[in-house]
């Protein structure tokens, strides 16, 4: 089994400059929203889990894998998805909510066609 280095993957990079994105963004946020069923809380913790499931799953076999990346899609999608209440209640601006879009788009868009390429190999041979 290759052993995959996950820290060389554009799209692994690029999460990483949205996890400290993300934390810079996050500090701002209101008190009420600290907590651990807060936004903060919620978006820190779904931006981690798509950086480590990479890291995690890159250890595995080919399926295994597959299986993380698409986590680590899903913790993305959630990412998505919470930046856009942040911004709808008016923690983030405009430009901020475009900046983070933006790397959430091309962080996903190679991490699925990179998940793709992984399930081809770990289709069984026929």
């Amino acid at each position: 089994m290759e052993t995959i280095n996950h820290k060389k993957l554009s799209f692994y990079k690029t999460i990483g400059i949205l996890v400290r994105e993300v934390y810079r963004l996050t500090k701002k946020f209101p008190h009420d929203e600290q907590g651990y069923t807060g936004l903060v809380s919620q978006l820190r913790r779904a931006i981690v889990g798509a950086k480590s499931n990479i890291a995690e799953g890159s250890s595995r076999r080919n399926r295994e894998f597959v299986h993380f990346l698409s986590l680590s899609l899903g913790s993305l999608r959630e990412v998505e998805s919470h930046i856009e209440i942040a911004r709808d209640l008016k923690y983030i601006t405009k430009n901020e909510f475009e900046n983070v879009q933006d790397l959430i788009d091309k962080s996903s868009g190679r991490l699925f066609k990179y998940r793709e390429s992984i399930e081809k190999k770990a289709e069984p041979r026929t």
